[in-house]
Protein backbone atom coordinates (compact mmCIF):
# COMPACT_ATOMS: atom_id res chain seq x y z
CA UNK A 1 0.00 0.00 0.00
CA UNK A 2 1.74 3.41 -1.36
CA UNK A 3 2.05 6.13 1.30
CA UNK A 4 0.70 9.50 -0.21
CA UNK A 5 3.52 12.65 -0.05
CA UNK A 6 3.11 15.38 1.64
CA UNK A 7 1.67 18.26 -0.67
CA UNK A 8 3.94 20.91 1.12
CA UNK A 9 7.17 18.21 0.32
CA UNK A 10 6.19 18.49 -3.28
CA UNK A 11 6.24 22.16 -3.86
CA UNK A 12 8.97 22.58 -2.28
CA UNK A 13 11.04 20.17 -4.88
CA UNK A 14 9.30 21.85 -7.60
CA UNK A 15 10.65 25.28 -6.40
CA UNK A 16 13.86 23.88 -6.15
CA UNK A 17 14.06 22.99 -9.70
CA UNK A 18 12.50 26.46 -10.86
CA UNK A 19 15.80 27.81 -8.98
CA UNK A 20 18.56 25.50 -10.10
CA UNK A 21 17.06 26.05 -13.89
CA UNK A 22 17.16 29.97 -13.20
CA UNK A 23 20.42 30.04 -12.17
CA UNK A 24 21.85 27.68 -15.23
CA UNK A 25 19.62 30.01 -17.48
CA UNK A 26 21.55 32.60 -15.91
CA UNK A 27 24.72 31.66 -16.02
CA UNK A 28 24.55 30.43 -19.33
CA UNK A 29 23.44 33.93 -20.29
CA UNK A 30 26.29 35.92 -18.80
CA UNK A 31 29.12 33.32 -20.25
CA UNK A 32 27.52 34.20 -23.40
CA UNK A 33 28.20 38.08 -22.98
CA UNK A 34 31.19 37.66 -21.84
CA UNK A 35 32.57 35.85 -24.54
CA UNK A 36 30.78 37.99 -27.26
CA UNK A 37 32.27 40.68 -25.40
CA UNK A 38 36.08 39.17 -26.13
CA UNK A 39 38.24 40.08 -28.90
CA UNK A 40 39.00 37.42 -31.57
CA UNK A 41 42.57 35.77 -31.04
CA UNK A 42 45.00 37.49 -33.78
CA UNK A 43 46.02 35.72 -36.78
CA UNK A 44 49.81 34.10 -36.48
CA UNK A 45 52.51 34.03 -38.86
CA UNK A 46 55.36 32.29 -38.82
CA UNK A 47 58.56 35.05 -38.32
CA UNK A 48 61.18 32.95 -40.06
CA UNK A 49 59.29 33.13 -43.37
CA UNK A 50 59.75 37.23 -42.89
CA UNK A 51 62.20 39.12 -43.33
CA UNK A 52 62.52 41.95 -40.97
CA UNK A 53 65.56 45.02 -40.83
CA UNK A 54 66.24 47.61 -38.68
CA UNK A 55 65.39 51.48 -39.87
CA UNK A 56 69.28 53.18 -39.76
CA UNK A 57 70.28 56.78 -40.05
CA UNK A 58 73.34 57.47 -41.95
CA UNK A 59 74.88 57.52 -45.44
CA UNK A 60 72.67 56.88 -48.49
CA UNK A 61 73.84 56.29 -52.01
CA UNK A 62 71.36 56.35 -54.74
CA UNK A 63 71.63 53.70 -57.67
CA UNK A 64 69.49 52.12 -60.31
CA UNK A 65 70.42 48.64 -61.56
CA UNK A 66 70.26 47.53 -64.79
CA UNK A 67 70.58 44.23 -67.04
CA UNK A 68 72.15 44.21 -70.26
CA UNK A 69 75.30 42.95 -72.56
CA UNK A 70 79.05 43.49 -73.43
CA UNK A 71 79.48 45.20 -76.93
CA UNK A 72 82.50 46.32 -78.81
CA UNK A 73 83.00 49.96 -79.00
CA UNK A 74 83.79 49.06 -82.64
CA UNK A 75 82.28 46.96 -84.73
CA UNK A 76 82.31 46.59 -88.69
CA UNK A 77 80.19 44.94 -91.34
CA UNK A 78 82.04 44.04 -94.28
CA UNK A 79 79.38 44.09 -97.13
CA UNK A 80 79.52 42.32 -100.75
CA UNK A 81 80.38 45.01 -103.03
CA UNK A 82 78.86 43.19 -106.40
CA UNK A 83 76.06 40.20 -106.23
CA UNK A 84 77.45 37.03 -106.13
CA UNK A 85 77.39 32.93 -104.85
CA UNK A 86 79.45 32.38 -101.69
CA UNK A 87 82.01 29.32 -102.43
CA UNK A 88 83.94 28.78 -99.10
CA UNK A 89 83.94 30.02 -95.97
CA UNK A 90 87.73 30.40 -94.71
CA UNK A 91 87.38 31.15 -91.12
CA UNK A 92 84.47 30.61 -89.11
CA UNK A 93 83.36 33.06 -86.29
CA UNK A 94 86.04 33.27 -82.98
CA UNK A 95 88.96 33.39 -85.56
CA UNK A 96 91.50 36.57 -84.78
CA UNK A 97 92.33 38.55 -88.01
CA UNK A 98 94.00 41.22 -89.69
CA UNK A 99 93.44 43.68 -92.37
CA UNK A 100 93.40 41.91 -95.11
CA UNK A 101 92.63 38.28 -93.90
CA UNK A 102 90.13 36.45 -96.46
CA UNK A 103 87.39 35.49 -94.47
CA UNK A 104 85.28 33.98 -97.59
CA UNK A 105 85.34 33.36 -101.06
CA UNK A 106 82.36 34.23 -103.58
CA UNK A 107 81.81 33.79 -107.39
CA UNK A 108 80.34 36.18 -110.46
CA UNK A 109 81.17 34.65 -113.72
CA UNK A 110 79.10 37.83 -115.03
CA UNK A 111 81.43 39.90 -113.12
CA UNK A 112 84.72 38.02 -114.61
CA UNK A 113 83.61 38.94 -118.11
CA UNK A 114 82.69 42.17 -117.20
CA UNK A 115 86.05 43.15 -116.12
CA UNK A 116 87.71 41.18 -119.36
CA UNK A 117 85.31 43.95 -121.73
CA UNK A 118 86.24 46.53 -119.78
CA UNK A 119 89.71 45.99 -120.10
CA UNK A 120 89.32 45.95 -123.71
CA UNK A 121 87.70 49.14 -123.67
CA UNK A 122 90.40 50.66 -121.62
CA UNK A 123 92.74 49.43 -124.36
CA UNK A 124 90.91 49.73 -127.56
CA UNK A 125 90.55 53.93 -125.91
CA UNK A 126 94.26 53.95 -125.01
CA UNK A 127 94.73 53.12 -128.66
CA UNK A 128 92.88 55.87 -130.07
CA UNK A 129 94.48 58.36 -128.24
CA UNK A 130 97.73 57.02 -128.79
CA UNK A 131 96.92 56.82 -132.71
CA UNK A 132 95.40 60.80 -132.07
CA UNK A 133 98.61 61.70 -130.76
CA UNK A 134 100.19 60.20 -133.75
CA UNK A 135 98.23 61.97 -136.35
CA UNK A 136 98.45 65.38 -134.40
CA UNK A 137 102.19 64.99 -134.16
CA UNK A 138 101.86 64.43 -138.27
CA UNK A 139 100.44 67.60 -139.08
CA UNK A 140 102.49 69.49 -136.63
CA UNK A 141 105.76 68.05 -138.06
CA UNK A 142 104.24 68.99 -142.03
CA UNK A 143 103.48 72.82 -140.51
CA UNK A 144 106.82 72.83 -139.09
CA UNK A 145 108.30 71.41 -142.59
CA UNK A 146 106.18 74.05 -144.38
CA UNK A 147 107.49 77.24 -141.97
CA UNK A 148 110.96 75.87 -142.84
CA UNK A 149 110.26 76.60 -146.65
CA UNK A 150 108.49 80.01 -146.24
CA UNK A 151 111.29 80.72 -144.12
CA UNK A 152 113.35 79.67 -146.59
CA UNK A 153 111.73 81.57 -149.41
CA UNK A 154 111.64 84.42 -147.72
CA UNK A 155 115.35 84.44 -146.99
CA UNK A 156 115.90 84.50 -150.72
CA UNK A 157 113.70 86.59 -151.75
CA UNK A 158 115.48 89.26 -149.42
CA UNK A 159 118.95 88.31 -150.88
CA UNK A 160 117.40 88.39 -154.33
CA UNK A 161 115.95 92.06 -153.66
CA UNK A 162 119.66 93.15 -152.18
CA UNK A 163 121.04 92.02 -155.25
CA UNK A 164 118.91 93.95 -157.90
CA UNK A 165 119.29 97.18 -155.52
CA UNK A 166 122.61 96.90 -155.60
CA UNK A 167 122.36 96.49 -159.82
CA UNK A 168 119.53 99.15 -159.75
CA UNK A 169 122.70 101.51 -158.48
CA UNK A 170 124.68 100.85 -161.42
CA UNK A 171 121.30 101.86 -163.37
CA UNK A 172 121.60 97.57 -164.67
CA UNK A 173 118.14 97.56 -163.33
CA UNK A 174 115.05 98.90 -163.57
CA UNK A 175 112.84 100.33 -161.29
CA UNK A 176 109.79 98.46 -162.28
CA UNK A 177 111.87 95.08 -161.17
CA UNK A 178 113.46 96.19 -157.97
CA UNK A 179 109.02 96.84 -157.16
CA UNK A 180 108.68 93.65 -158.11
CA UNK A 181 111.42 92.03 -156.01
CA UNK A 182 110.31 94.10 -152.96
CA UNK A 183 106.38 93.00 -153.65
CA UNK A 184 108.08 89.04 -153.95
CA UNK A 185 110.10 89.96 -150.01
CA UNK A 186 106.76 90.83 -149.03
CA UNK A 187 104.85 88.12 -150.06
CA UNK A 188 107.06 85.39 -148.96
CA UNK A 189 107.64 87.11 -144.88
CA UNK A 190 103.80 87.02 -144.90
CA UNK A 191 103.80 83.46 -145.74
CA UNK A 192 106.07 82.65 -143.17
CA UNK A 193 104.55 84.44 -140.66
CA UNK A 194 101.42 82.45 -141.47
CA UNK A 195 103.23 79.26 -141.23
CA UNK A 196 104.41 80.19 -137.94
CA UNK A 197 101.35 81.20 -136.47
CA UNK A 198 99.41 77.76 -137.99
CA UNK A 199 102.57 75.80 -136.11
CA UNK A 200 102.03 77.71 -132.81
CA UNK A 201 97.90 77.22 -132.92
CA UNK A 202 98.47 73.44 -134.12
CA UNK A 203 100.77 72.87 -130.92
CA UNK A 204 98.34 75.01 -128.43
CA UNK A 205 95.13 73.54 -129.61
CA UNK A 206 96.80 69.72 -129.16
CA UNK A 207 95.59 69.50 -125.49
CA UNK A 208 92.26 70.20 -126.45
CA UNK A 209 92.04 68.02 -129.33
CA UNK A 210 93.68 65.49 -127.01
CA UNK A 211 91.00 66.00 -123.88
CA UNK A 212 88.15 63.84 -125.36
CA UNK A 213 90.33 60.93 -125.81
CA UNK A 214 92.35 61.48 -122.83
CA UNK A 215 88.96 61.61 -120.71
CA UNK A 216 87.90 58.41 -122.64
CA UNK A 217 90.93 56.66 -121.60
CA UNK A 218 90.54 57.99 -117.87
CA UNK A 219 86.83 57.04 -117.64
CA UNK A 220 87.82 53.02 -119.17
CA UNK A 221 90.83 53.04 -116.85
CA UNK A 222 88.38 53.92 -113.49
CA UNK A 223 85.72 51.77 -115.08
CA UNK A 224 88.29 48.71 -115.61
CA UNK A 225 89.56 49.64 -111.80
CA UNK A 226 86.46 49.28 -110.60
CA UNK A 227 85.77 46.35 -111.65
CA UNK A 228 88.82 44.86 -111.36
CA UNK A 229 88.23 46.16 -107.35
CA UNK A 230 84.75 44.53 -107.14
CA UNK A 231 86.33 41.00 -108.35
CA UNK A 232 89.34 40.75 -105.87
CA UNK A 233 86.24 42.01 -103.12
CA UNK A 234 84.96 38.52 -104.09
CA UNK A 235 87.64 37.69 -101.72
CA UNK A 236 86.24 39.13 -98.61
CA UNK A 237 88.52 40.04 -96.00
CA UNK A 238 88.91 42.28 -92.79
CA UNK A 239 89.36 45.74 -92.57
CA UNK A 240 90.61 45.93 -89.06
CA UNK A 241 92.45 43.88 -86.77
CA UNK A 242 90.28 42.38 -84.72
CA UNK A 243 88.12 39.14 -83.93
CA UNK A 244 85.46 37.65 -86.56
CA UNK A 245 82.19 37.68 -84.60
CA UNK A 246 79.47 36.55 -87.11
CA UNK A 247 79.20 34.91 -90.36
CA UNK A 248 75.66 35.43 -91.90
CA UNK A 249 75.45 33.28 -94.95
CA UNK A 250 76.09 29.91 -95.72
CA UNK A 251 78.52 27.94 -98.82
CA UNK A 252 76.03 27.94 -101.95
CA UNK A 253 73.54 31.13 -100.99
CA UNK A 254 73.50 33.83 -103.13
CA UNK A 255 73.83 37.28 -102.12
CA UNK A 256 72.98 41.04 -103.50
CA UNK A 257 75.16 43.84 -103.10
CA UNK A 258 74.97 45.88 -100.16
CA UNK A 259 74.27 42.31 -97.93
CA UNK A 260 76.27 42.52 -94.78
CA UNK A 261 78.32 39.24 -94.97
CA UNK A 262 80.51 39.00 -92.36
CA UNK A 263 80.87 41.43 -88.70
CA UNK A 264 84.40 42.04 -87.03
CA UNK A 265 84.73 43.71 -83.82
CA UNK A 266 87.93 44.37 -81.30
CA UNK A 267 87.42 41.89 -78.57
CA UNK A 268 89.98 44.59 -76.28
CA UNK A 269 87.32 47.19 -76.34
CA UNK A 270 84.13 46.46 -75.11
CA UNK A 271 81.23 48.98 -73.44
CA UNK A 272 78.63 47.94 -71.22
CA UNK A 273 75.06 48.33 -73.31
CA UNK A 274 71.94 48.13 -70.45
CA UNK A 275 68.65 48.49 -69.87
CA UNK A 276 67.16 50.21 -67.02
CA UNK A 277 63.58 50.55 -65.94
CA UNK A 278 62.22 53.56 -67.07
CA UNK A 279 60.74 54.38 -63.22
CA UNK A 280 64.15 54.59 -62.56
CA UNK A 281 65.69 56.66 -64.96
CA UNK A 282 64.46 60.12 -63.98
CA UNK A 283 68.12 61.32 -62.96
CA UNK A 284 69.55 59.44 -65.24
CA UNK A 285 72.90 61.95 -66.79
CA UNK A 286 76.02 61.02 -69.04
CA UNK A 287 79.09 61.09 -66.63
CA UNK A 288 77.72 59.10 -63.31
CA UNK A 289 79.77 56.53 -62.03
CA UNK A 290 78.94 52.87 -62.46
CA UNK A 291 80.00 49.33 -61.59
CA UNK A 292 79.65 46.12 -64.18
CA UNK A 293 79.69 43.13 -62.68
CA UNK A 294 80.53 40.42 -65.87
CA UNK A 295 79.86 37.63 -62.86
CA UNK A 296 83.77 37.12 -63.49
CA UNK A 297 84.30 40.34 -61.45
CA UNK A 298 83.52 43.89 -61.46
CA UNK A 299 84.93 46.96 -63.90
CA UNK A 300 84.40 50.49 -62.99
CA UNK A 301 82.75 52.39 -65.99
CA UNK A 302 80.35 55.53 -66.71
CA UNK A 303 77.76 56.24 -68.51
CA UNK A 304 78.02 57.89 -71.65
CA UNK A 305 74.65 58.06 -73.46
CA UNK A 306 70.91 57.78 -72.45
CA UNK A 307 68.65 56.62 -74.58
CA UNK A 308 66.02 59.50 -75.66
CA UNK A 309 63.04 57.33 -75.66
CA UNK A 310 61.50 53.94 -73.56
CA UNK A 311 61.00 50.60 -75.28
CA UNK A 312 59.17 48.02 -74.03
CA UNK A 313 59.18 49.64 -70.21
CA UNK A 314 62.78 50.26 -69.73
CA UNK A 315 65.77 52.71 -71.17
CA UNK A 316 68.74 51.91 -72.86
CA UNK A 317 72.23 53.24 -71.40
CA UNK A 318 75.76 53.45 -72.55
CA UNK A 319 78.32 52.57 -70.17
CA UNK A 320 82.36 53.20 -71.32
CA UNK A 321 84.35 50.76 -69.47
CA UNK A 322 87.90 52.69 -67.65
CA UNK A 323 89.64 49.63 -65.96
CA UNK A 324 90.96 46.41 -67.37
CA UNK A 325 87.98 43.75 -68.15
CA UNK A 326 87.32 40.67 -66.19
CA UNK A 327 89.16 37.42 -67.03
CA UNK A 328 86.29 35.57 -69.83
CA UNK A 329 84.83 39.01 -70.92
CA UNK A 330 83.84 38.96 -74.64
CA UNK A 331 81.10 40.16 -77.01
CA UNK A 332 77.58 39.31 -76.01
CA UNK A 333 78.41 38.35 -72.30
CA UNK A 334 75.61 39.24 -69.88
CA UNK A 335 75.94 41.66 -67.19
CA UNK A 336 74.76 44.05 -64.37
CA UNK A 337 75.02 47.30 -63.64
CA UNK A 338 74.88 49.47 -61.24
CA UNK A 339 74.77 53.45 -61.35
CA UNK A 340 75.56 56.04 -58.85
CA UNK A 341 72.92 58.53 -58.95
CA UNK A 342 74.35 60.31 -55.76
CA UNK A 343 74.90 60.35 -51.95
CA UNK A 344 73.56 61.89 -49.18
CA UNK A 345 74.32 62.18 -45.87
CA UNK A 346 72.70 61.95 -42.63
CA UNK A 347 69.48 60.25 -44.18
CA UNK A 348 66.92 57.84 -42.09
CA UNK A 349 66.82 54.61 -44.70
CA UNK A 350 65.51 51.27 -44.83
CA UNK A 351 66.31 48.16 -46.79
CA UNK A 352 63.88 48.44 -49.96
CA UNK A 353 60.64 46.45 -49.35
CA UNK A 354 58.61 44.44 -51.84
CA UNK A 355 56.63 47.00 -53.34
CA UNK A 356 56.70 50.70 -53.27
CA UNK A 357 57.38 53.98 -56.07
CA UNK A 358 59.42 57.08 -55.00
CA UNK A 359 58.04 60.09 -52.66
CA UNK A 360 54.77 57.46 -51.93
CA UNK A 361 52.87 56.47 -48.71
CA UNK A 362 52.91 53.12 -48.18
CA UNK A 363 51.95 50.54 -44.98
CA UNK A 364 54.45 48.20 -43.11
CA UNK A 365 54.29 46.25 -40.69
CA UNK A 366 56.17 47.08 -37.57
CA UNK A 367 57.14 45.19 -34.84
CA UNK A 368 55.23 47.05 -32.01
CA UNK A 369 55.91 44.37 -29.04
CA UNK A 370 57.38 41.42 -28.32
CA UNK A 371 55.53 38.67 -30.73
CA UNK A 372 53.41 41.11 -32.31
CA UNK A 373 53.16 43.61 -35.56
CA UNK A 374 50.97 46.02 -36.28
CA UNK A 375 50.52 47.80 -39.46
CA UNK A 376 52.13 51.50 -39.89
CA UNK A 377 51.48 54.21 -42.46
CA UNK A 378 55.03 55.31 -44.21
CA UNK A 379 56.31 57.47 -46.04
CA UNK A 380 59.10 56.78 -48.57
CA UNK A 381 60.94 59.52 -50.63
CA UNK A 382 63.47 58.73 -52.50
CA UNK A 383 64.74 54.74 -53.34
CA UNK A 384 67.54 53.21 -54.21
CA UNK A 385 69.02 49.34 -55.31
CA UNK A 386 68.69 48.31 -51.93
CA UNK A 387 67.32 51.17 -50.25
CA UNK A 388 64.92 53.82 -49.42
CA UNK A 389 64.81 56.51 -47.91
CA UNK A 390 62.32 56.99 -44.88
CA UNK A 391 60.69 60.75 -44.99
CA UNK A 392 58.32 59.67 -41.81
CA UNK A 393 56.18 56.87 -39.83
CA UNK A 394 59.71 54.91 -38.53
CA UNK A 395 62.14 56.20 -36.45
CA UNK A 396 66.20 54.84 -36.25
CA UNK A 397 66.06 51.56 -34.42
CA UNK A 398 62.56 50.37 -35.64
CA UNK A 399 61.94 46.86 -36.67
CA UNK A 400 59.96 46.68 -39.99
CA UNK A 401 58.43 43.73 -41.96
CA UNK A 402 59.57 44.38 -45.88
CA UNK A 403 58.24 40.89 -47.31
CA UNK A 404 55.10 40.97 -49.28
CA UNK A 405 52.09 41.18 -46.78
CA UNK A 406 49.31 41.47 -49.61
CA UNK A 407 47.65 38.31 -48.00
CA UNK A 408 47.28 39.92 -44.78
CA UNK A 409 45.53 43.51 -46.43
CA UNK A 410 42.18 42.65 -43.74
CA UNK A 411 44.43 42.31 -40.57
CA UNK A 412 45.97 45.50 -38.81
CA UNK A 413 47.98 43.52 -36.14
CA UNK A 414 49.54 39.61 -36.63
CA UNK A 415 50.95 37.72 -34.07
CA UNK A 416 54.89 36.31 -34.75
CA UNK A 417 55.28 32.41 -34.06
Amino acid sequence: MDTPRDPAFLKRRQRRRWIVGLLAGAAIMSMSVVVSRLEPALPGVTESTLWIRTVQRGAFTREVRGTGTLVPEEIRWITATSAGRVERIVLRPGAEVEPGTVILEMSNPDLDQGVRSAERDWQTAVAQLANQKASLASTRFAQRSALVDAESTYQLAVTDLDLNKNLAESGLVAEFTLKQKQALVDQARNRAELARQQLESTIENEALQLAPAEAAVSQRRAEYERMVRQLDDLNVKSTMRGLLQMVSVEVGQQVGAGVNLVRVSDPTRLMAKVRVAETQTRDLASGQSASVNTRNGFVDGRVSRVDPASEGGTVGVDITLDGPLPPGARPDLNVDATIELERLADVLFVESPAAGQENSTISLFKVVAPGQIARTPVRIGRRSVQFVEVVEGLVEGDRVVLSDMSQYDAFDRLRLQ
